[in-house]
C-alpha cells in the first residue's frame, strides 16, 4: 500500500469557516482572530471589506498580506487558493510574514466547501504544506430552517462539517432551538455542535480537530496522535440506515449518513477498488466520506479521506486511538443508498 512520503515535518493544519449568507459567519471570525490563541494563525478571505478588518490592521507586510493586532497574517485569494496557500508558504519561509501555525479560510456565504477542500487534497505540493484540519460551518438559528429547505448550499455546508457553530439562539426559544439541532443530527450526526455567544466562541473548541493527520507519514519520529482523527464521526456508528429524529426539508431529505464496520482485517487492495468505484461513479453523490482501516499486514490504522471523485492518499497512523480494532468507514451522501455501497463492496470484495 502506498502512503504519503517519508517526511518528518509536520504540515500545517488548514481550517475552512463557510456558512450561507447571514449566519455569522463574519462575525465569528472577526471575534476569533482577536483571541490570543489566534496569535499565530494566517487567514485567508476573499475580501478585507467583507469582514470588516480595517481598524484592527497594524501593517501591510507583503503584498496584500497584513497584519492584524493580534498577531494575525491576513492575506485575499489571489488566483486561486492553492496559489495563496503556496505564496504564503514561501513568504513565511523567506521570514518575509511572521511565522504561522494554522491556516483559516474562509468562504463567502453562497460558496459550496467541496471544490476548497479538492484544492486541498489535489495539489501534490499543496498537501505536502498543509493537512485539511476542519470543516466549521455556522448555521443561523433564526433562518436555518428555510435555509435549509430553499437552499442547496446551506445544505451542503452543513452536511459536511465537523464542527457546527450555532448562531444567535439569543433570538430565539430553546424549543425552536432543539428542533433545529435534531434537524442537524439527522443531516449530519458526526458533527459537535457549537453555540456561539453573540459571536463568542473560544478557538480550541474549533480547531486541532484532525480531520487528516498532519504527519506526512507514519514512520517518523514524532508520532501523531490518533485521539481526535474522525473523532466525532467515529462515535455515532449506526445500523443499516441512520435516522435520526428530525424534520427533513426539501434539499437535505436525500442526505444521508451509513456508517459501517468490519471485524476482520480488510485486503487493501479490494477496499481500494471499492472506494475508488464509488468516487468513479458516484462522485457527485459522495458528499464526504472518513475511515479508520484495520488491514493485513498492517500493524497500525490507516486513514482514508474522500470528497466526491477526489480520494486523498492514505495515512498510516503510528497507533490506534483505543483498544478497538474495527475498520470503520462514515459515507455522507446526497442520494445514494446504502445498498449501492454495500452492493459495490460487496463487487470487490468477490473471489477472483
Amino acid at each position: 500500500m502506498s502512503t504519503t512520503a517519508n517526511a518528518p515535518a509536520l504540515r500545517i493544519p488548514v481550517s475552512l469557516l463557510t456558512g450561507f449568507l447571514g449566519s455569522g459567519k463574519t462575525t465569528l471570525l472577526g471575534r476569533l482572530i482577536r483571541h490570543p490563541g489566534m496569535a499565530d494563525t494566517a487567514v485567508i478571505i476573499n475580501e478585507f471589506g467583507e469582514i470588516g478588518l480595517d481598524h484592527h490592521l497594524v501593517e501591510a507586510v507583503s503584498g496584500e498580506a497584513v497584519l492584524l493586532a493580534s498577531g494575525c497574517v491576513c492575506c485575499t485569494i489571489r488566483d486561486d487558493l492553492a496559489a495563496t496557500l503556496r505564496e504564503l508558504h514561501d513568504k513565511r519561509e523567506r521570514g518575509e510574514i511572521p511565522a504561522f501555525r494554522r491556516v483559516v479560510i474562509e468562504t463567502t456565504g453562497l460558496a459550496d466547501p467541496a471544490p476548497i477542500i479538492h484544492s486541498l487534497l489535489r495539489h501534490a505540493d499543496v498537501r505536502q504544506l498543509y493537512a485539511l484540519d476542519s470543516v466549521i460551518s455556522t448555521i443561523d438559528a433564526v433562518n436555518a430552517e428555510a435555509q435549509l429547505d430553499r437552499q442547496p448550499e446551506s445544505v451542503k455546508q452543513a452536511a459536511v462539517a465537523d464542527r457546527l457553530v450555532l448562531t444567535k439562539t439569543d433570538l430565539v426559544d430553546e424549543a425552536r432551538t432543539e428542533a433545529l439541532l435534531g434537524r442537524l443530527a439527522r443531516l449530519n450526526p458526526g458533527a459537535d455542535v457549537v453555540r456561539a455567544d453573540r459571536g463568542e466562541v473560544d478557538p480550541a473548541r474549533l480547531f486541532e480537530v484532525g480531520a487528516l493527520p498532519r504527519h506526512r507519514a507514519a514512520d517518523t519520529g514524532d508520532e501523531p496522535e490518533p485521539d481526535g482523527y474522525l473523532a466525532g464521526v467515529m462515535r455515532h456508528v449506526c445500523g443499516p440506515d441512520c435516522e435520526h429524529a428530525g424534520r427533513a426539508g426539501r434539499h437535505d431529505a436525500g442526505i444521508r449518513t451509513h456508517a459501517f464496520r468490519f471485524q476482520q482485517p480488510l485486503d487493501w487492495e479490494r477496499v481500494s477498488a471499492w472506494l475508488g468505484g464509488l468516487a468513479y461513479f458516484h462522485g457527485d453523490a459522495l458528499l464526504r466520506m472518513k475511515g479508520l482501516l484495520n488491514l493485513r499486514g498492517e500493524s497500525a490504522p490507516v486513514a482514508v479521506h474522500a470528497v466526491q471523485h477526489l480520494f486523498h492518499d492514505p495515512v498510516t497512523l503510528a497507533r490506534w486511538p483505543d483498544q478497538d480494532r474495527d475498520s470503520r468507514l462514515v459515507f455522507i451522501t446526497k442520494g445514494l443508498d446504502r445498498e449501492v455501497i454495500a452492493d459495490a463492496l460487496a463487487l470487490a470484495m468477490a473471489e477472483d
